[in-house]
């Protein structure tokens, strides 16, 4: 399948070089790397390969702006943020359309994701203009206490494929606000989106160096000199925890600040007094949005003995009417897997499951053909040794496991190094209340399946991460408090 003539009009308007000091040039010896539609396979664009070099001149830009950037009145910091989001808002089409075609997404859920990251820039257009300190008299009445807050510095930022363009607002957005210059590193699978994003910045007003993108086949090559640099203040990563706990160990080196939203294994506990319809809702919104390929997706559905077959036979009714497809087509609501390799990762956790016992109650097996399809998948009596409860699958795949009392299910649900979000499905308000309290992870839904939000705070407990993204917290992530003491007489 070739691309129609208005999707290959919008992949030809994308930039294909590095934005590097306020401009677009090509990598060091003019290296190119490929960027393909996971539907079909084929390449729809060439862009610019950087290495290790170009990685430090992006740094050196991002440096040579700071000091400018920071000065800059937090009001017009906040202005650039919010012509920036009605730009976006005014070609959220072209957006959604760009993302669907380098990640797969269908184009509902793409739509959804412009609203989503667009509402980063205006959330923290709004927090530019209310970064406060305070000031006070100290106990001892010998002087006045002063807390002021400063923006960190240059940050580097390396974001997923899974949502190219919210993941890039959600951390640009704040490190612009609070005054901080920027290197972002798009991941290699999905960067055209966030080209075009910098690109529309470029387009509002963004001054030189403020923002630099740097593209790459080779991530850890060009990580490391930018990250070992002592003119770096701050990290943020997006990713899987392995990922993570290498850059951290690197971090570590230059005592940087560092964001760090990695994997997850999301419980989704469905009690014996749930609304099971509001509960199916919420099970096919927590597992399938973006093709289950979200450190959000609930993972392990956990379902009280009593109504689990009901539940089973409600989700896998909703599951064989879903559409598999090109994310451009009409009805799909299943597009492709990322690439072959994850196709390859989701067969094994569900064979897995099934050599330990679960029963295929739809699905359970890769989709024949072009593109990297896996058919949407509903699996019942998963066993507790099965892979699939103790490892992140990033794909269609719904896993049924069932408990007994409430503390069987908070055992299972925290059984696992991940803590980053839970589902829970009561009409008990006093056990919803038991399990904010008692569930380990940093955020949780109480009867929905859809939980983010630029005005909330993102982010996980144990090895999902630190740091918050978002919310009123979000913006601290990118400033220091300075305190100072000024004698009184």
């Amino acid at each position: 399948m070739t691309l129609a003539t208005h999707e290959s009009d919008l992949i030809d308007r994308v930039a294909s070089g590095l934005y590097i000091g306020g401009e677009w040039v090509d990598a060091e010896y003019g290296r190119t790397m490929t960027v393909s539609d996971p539907s079909t396979g084929e390449v729809v664009k060439h862009i610019a390969d950087a290495s290790p070099a170009d990685g430090m001149r992006a740094l050196d830009a991002a440096v040579a702006a700071q000091d400018a950037w920071a000065a800059t009145a937090p009001r017009e910091r906040a202005e650039l943020l919010r012509r920036a989001f009605d730009t976006l808002m005014a070609r959220k089409e072209e957006f959604a359309l760009l993302m669907t075609l380098e990640m797969g997404k269908p184009l509902a859920e793409a739509r959804g994701e412009v609203n989503y990251g667009g509402e980063f820039l205006r959330w923290f257009s709004e927090e530019a203009v209310r970064v406060t300190g305070r000031y006070g008299l100290n106990p001892e009445g010998t002087g006045r206490i002063v807390v002021s807050q400063r923006p960190v510095g240059p940050s580097f930022f390396i974001t997923p494929w899974n949502f190219p363009l919210a993941m890039a607002t959600r951390k640009i957005a704040p490190a612009l606000a609070a005054g901080c210059t920027v290197v972002v590193k798009p991941a290699a699978l999905t960067p055209l989106t966030t080209i075009a994003f910098v690109q529309l910045l470029e387009e509002v007003g963004l001054p030189a160096g403020v923002v630099n993108v740097v593209t790459t086949s080779s991530s850890s090559k060009l990580s490391g000199p930018i990250i070992a640099d002592p003119r770096l203040r701050k990290l943020s990563f997006t990713g899987s925890t392995e990922v993570g706990r290498n850059l951290m160990r690197q971090a570590a080196q230059g005592i940087l600040r560092t964001s760090m939203e990695l994997g997850g294994n999301a419980p989704f506990v469905v009690f014996e007094d749930a609304d099971l319809e509001q509960a199916v809702d919420g099970a096919m919104v927590a597992k399938f949005r973006n093709i289950g390929q979200a450190c959000t997706a609930a993972n392990r559905f956990i379902v009280h003995e009593s109504v689990a077959e009901e539940f089973a036979r409600r989700v896998s009714e909703r599951v064989q009417g879903m559409q598999v497809g090109r994310g451009t087509d009409d009805g799909v609501a299943i597009g492709p897997l990322i690439d072959a390799d994850a196709v390859a990762s989701t067969d094994e956790l569900v064979q897995d499951a099934v050599d330990k016992g679960a029963k295929v109650l739809v699905g359970g097996a890769p989709i024949d053909g072009a593109g990297s399809f896996y058919a949407p998948t509903v699996l019942g009596d998963v066993s507790a040794d099965a892979r699939l409860l103790k490892e992140e699958i990033f794909g269609p795949v719904l896993g049924i496991t069932t408990f007994a009392t409430e503390d069987d299910a908070v055992r299972l649900a925290n059984d696992t190094e991940y803590g980053l979000i839970s589902y829970v499905f009561t009409q008990d308000l006093a056990r919803g209340h038991r399990m904010i309290d008692r569930l380990a992870t940093g955020m949780m839904g109480l009867n929905t399946g859809l939980v983010s939000n630029a005005a909330a705070p993102f982010g996980g407990v144990k090895q999902s991460g630190i740091g918050r993204e978002g919310g009123f917290e979000g913006i601290h992530e990118y400033l220091d408090t300075k305190y100072t003491l000024i004698p009184v007489g």
